[in-house]
């Protein structure tokens, strides 16, 4: 790697690994606390290296990433996925929280809107 490959922004970096679709919403996830390095809130312009764990919340998941390798560069997202590697315990954690929202969903009953011949049904129950 030249010189300069070996400095790339942290939004730009958070883009090119597609974490965010635009280095704006990258940019604005930094600034909201929602991406730490090292457990530190970052600018956007922080200076990454390798070796580096980054926490980034997207929703309800939160993942806690090693970067690998640096880039610049948006590429197809098998290639994007070797720039950093997920930690074991962010994956199980993940997992974990996904599957409890599933069994929440499940367990709550759906409330179903009336059509509309049990609407006129209900109308007519009321008026009487």
């Amino acid at each position: 790697m030249d010189r300069d490959a070996q400095k790339v922004r942290l939004d730009k970096w958070l883009w090119a690994a597609r974490f965010f679709k635009t280095r704006a919403l990258a940019k604005s996830a930094i600034e909201n606390g929602k991406v730490l390095i090292d457990g530190q809130k970052p600018k956007p312009s922080r200076v990454l290296e390798t070796g580096l764990n980054l926490t980034i919340r997207q929703g309800y998941d939160e993942k806690t990433v090693l970067v690998l390798t640096l880039s610049e560069q948006r590429r197809s997202a098998p290639e994007a996925q070797t720039l950093y590697r997920e930690t074991e315990q962010s994956i199980e954690a993940r997992e974990k929280r996904a599957a409890e929202r599933r069994a929440i969903n499940q367990s709550t009953p759906k409330t179903l809107k009336p059509n509309k011949k049990q609407r006129r049904q209900i109308h007519r129950f009321v008026r009487g």
